[in-house]
């Protein structure tokens, strides 16, 4: 743990991930403070930052310290006053919104965000504005450490190996959302490198989104699929993961290129649970 300048950072697992503290958002950050934050970004992956519920103006003014925002692929979830922002909404309304079989909700598959862009998002900005209850953790496994850990022989396997990814993929449990035209036309599949290696830190990581990743390039189905089963066993074990207790304005920042995330949608149903979100422009995936 170490205190600096009044911001406290507390590693939240082993896996990944740490906690920000006595950080005052209503206040301009000091570029010592954005330097601090920006290095532990990078080391852990993830970031909670504690607070209240930001408007969506002033969330935008904190995520942009970390990049810049990019347009959201469903335009009837963006901020009227600020579009860059979406509203997430995942209430059970009612008990027909929520299913017997829970690996049937979207939420619930692992998935890394934008995944079927050329230039995917690099980070993820969600803050918590209404929470249930119990359940809606938001669990997080890391890719940079499952690479780095995983047998010589299978690294040797997937370096090099190109997969597919698609707005929906026949290997995800649950559908995606329908598009309108123009959603379309925006997600047509494109292709990035099973291994890609961190633009900032340099580091390797598996870039697999269980959600969106369909195929790998040059191999036939059942083959790709059985190769594609083991990497999925392998990044979600649970020595990368760890899973986060939403509190009310709690802020994530998360690295897209080396995390994977998932919901736990086992939650009430009639209680609220919405977050706003900002995606931050990245690269193409090398």
């Amino acid at each position: 743990m170490g205190l600096i300048m009044g911001v406290e950072i507390k590693p939240l697992s082993s896996a990944l991930g740490a906690r920000i503290s006595n950080l005052n958002l209503e206040n301009e950050i000091s570029n010592s403070d954005l330097i601090i934050l920006r290095d532990a970004f990078l080391k852990y992956h993830l970031l909670c930052v504690e607070g209240l519920p930001l408007n969506s103006s002033d969330f935008a003014r904190f995520a942009r310290l970390f990049g810049e925002p990019q347009m959201q692929l469903l335009r009837n979830r963006w901020d009227k006053k600020n579009p860059e922002v979406s509203i997430l909404e995942s209430t059970y309304n009612n008990m027909n919104d929520k299913p017997k079989d829970l690996t049937m909700v979207r939420l619930s598959g692992w998935h890394t965000d934008d995944s079927y862009f050329a230039n995917p998002a690099k980070a993820t900005v969600l803050q918590s504005l209404a929470i249930p209850s119990s359940g809606g953790q938001t669990r997080f496994s890391n890719t940079r450490k499952a690479f780095e850990e995983m047998p010589e022989s299978v690294k040797l396997n997937i370096e090099g190996l190109v997969a597919i990814h698609s707005y929906d993929t026949v290997r995800a449990n649950a559908r995606a959302q329908k598009l309108t035209i123009d959603e379309s036309n925006e997600t047509k599949d494109v292709e990035h490198p099973l291994v890609r290696t961190h633009e900032d830190t340099h580091l390797k990581s598996i870039y697999f989104n269980p959600n969106r990743t369909d195929r790998i390039v040059g191999m036939a189905r059942a083959e790709s699929d059985s190769l594609l089963d083991v990497i999925y066993a392998w990044v979600t074990r649970e020595e990368f993961q760890y899973h986060h207790d939403w509190r009310l304005g709690d802020i994530l920042l998360w690295d897209n290129r080396c995390l994977l995330h998932s919901v736990n949608v086992d939650y009430p149903v009639g209680e609220t649970r919405r977050h706003q979100r900002i995606l931050l422009k990245g690269a193409r995936p090398a």
